[in-house]
């Protein structure tokens, strides 16, 4: 677990530190020289260090002095002379150690490149001298986070470093964990440089943080942890399936489909150890058919609604939130169907919901974010998994879900996610860890097969059973 910050939170901390600022200087520096030799720079690498005039260029002072002492024949090029006082004593150290100083200009080869212009509180765009070297074609060392990149929003208003690895100071910071950030800073380093304590905006979910339930094992398959999926509909009989299969895979011992009954032999077909059962007499669910699902639900610790519900299907979707009192997860037509929050905050068994920013949208009527997420999440009680890049699960911590990648922007995915989730929530976690867990190891088992292959929702139904214990 890690806490992200804000760079407001970030500037704050520098102020409370108890070592100097000088210290905490020579201690950032030194991670970057250090980032840098890992990254090739040796005796004679011609290492070119941007310095701006804050203390981001006074932590490339620092580096550039200690690669010049090792033998790399290193340059600095400063968009401005610096203007505090550390930066002064870390250009003075610098000069005094050898180190050749030049005023910024037009890019030269180079083995390297150690971006220090502009650190976490920077906003706006970049100097015409300085966007000239967004292209040098050198790899790129970020100190603390690409400049142009805003490590508030993760965006950038126009050119933008785009670094191989970035040397983060004490925590990541929140515009290096969403928007572009992620694509910009490559490989991340978080350096101790002595800062400690802080409060973060999100936590960055690790894998001892996305727990899976052990099987007692004197477990049957009802005491596994059972799953009804309610859901299909003609055109969209997949996503279903999809769920149910991944309910399995995810380690519950029992999973139905309750399924419009026109489509019960569709079903029955697809996979021997799903069972079915027909609710009603058509291709779609109609409000009727209520209290045959909730009978059909008796027996289930956790009901998933909405994979391939279809549209139209408010009434439905109203009568079974109103009448069944266990876990539930509502992804997709079953989301889009929900019309008032008094039916999300009024629910006495929890809830999770896994929006993509679409269905957010039609659920609030607000853009989706991660705050957001949280608002929704405090207001109605309800466990929020709001998919993208990353994903964010908010509850009563927010949690951002990094393991996945492009790789997951293919149709079905969030309905494996939502079995997932599901079965984790059957199996024992409560409703915000299973959905911490279920993101994480979703986005474990895209990755481990994207390595293989294209990533396509069967495959990644299946390949959740590796990750499920």
């Amino acid at each position: 677990m890690k806490a992200v910050i804000t760079p407001e939170e970030s500037a704050r901390l520098d102020t409370v530190a108890a070592d100097p600022v000088e210290m905490l200087m020579e201690r950032a520096g030194l991670a970057v020289a250090l980032a840098a030799v890992a990254m090739g720079a040796s005796y004679g690498s011609r290492v070119v260090v941007l310095a701006g005039p804050g203390n981001n260029g006074g932590d490339g002072y620092v580096a550039a002095r200690y690669l010049s002492q090792r033998g790399s024949a290193v340059e600095v090029y400063a968009l401005a002379p610096p203007k505090s006082a550390a930066a002064s004593w870390a250009h003075r150290a610098a000069v005094e150690a050898g180190v050749r100083m030049k005023p910024l200009a037009d890019p030269v080869r180079a083995d390297l490149v150690i971006d220090a212009l502009f650190g976490s509180g920077f906003r706006g765009g970049l100097s015409e001298k300085a966007v000239a070297w967004t292209n040098s074609g050198a790899p790129v060392l970020a100190v603390d986070i690409p400049s142009g990149l805003d490590a508030t929003t993760g965006q950038a208003t126009g050119p933008v470093f785009s670094a191989d690895c970035t040397v983060a100071f004490h925590a990541l910071k929140v515009g290096q964990v969403i928007g572009r950030g992620p694509e910009l800073c490559g490989r991340i380093e978080i350096a101790d440089i002595g800062i400690v304590g802080g409060e973060g905006e999100f936590l960055l979910c690790e894998e001892p943080d996305a727990p899976r339930p052990a099987r007692h094992r004197h477990a049957h398959k009802w005491s596994s942890g059972s799953v009804l999926v309610v859901g299909g509909s003609a055109g969209l009989t997949g996503a279903a399936h999809l769920a149910a299969r991944s309910a399995l895979m995810g380690g519950a011992g029992a999973v139905t489909i309750a399924c419009p009954a026109a489509l019960q032999p569709i079903y029955a077909g697809m996979a021997a150890e799903i069972m079915t059962a027909g609710i009603g007499t058509g291709t779609w669910f109609s409000p009727a058919d209520v209290p045959a699902v909730l009978e059909a639900a008796v027996r289930y610790d956790v009901m998933a609604l909405g994979t391939g519900l279809g549209a139209g299907q408010e009434g439905f979707v109203a009568g079974l939130m109103e009448g069944w009192r266990g876990p539930l997860v509502v992804d997709a037509d079953g989301i889009n169907a929900i019309k008032s929050m008094d039916a999300l905050a009024t629910r006495p068994s929890p809830t999770l919901i896994t929006p993509h920013a679409g269905e957010f949208h039609r659920l609030t009527g607000l853009e989706a974010s991660y705050q957001r997420a949280q608002e929704l999440a405090a207001t109605t009680g309800t466990v929020v998994v709001l998919k993208g890049s990353p994903t964010f699960v908010a509850g009563e911590q927010l949690w951002a879900i990094t393991s996945g990648g492009a790789e997951l922007a293919t149709i079905g995915t969030g309905d494996v996610l939502t079995g997932f989730a599901a079965a984790l929530i059957a199996r024992g976690l409560d409703a915000e860890t299973a959905g911490r867990s279920a993101a994480y190891w979703h986005g474990r088992a895209g990755s481990a097969l994207a390595h293989r292959g294209t990533v396509t929702a069967d495959l990644l139904a299946a390949e959740i059973g590796r990750f499920a214990w």
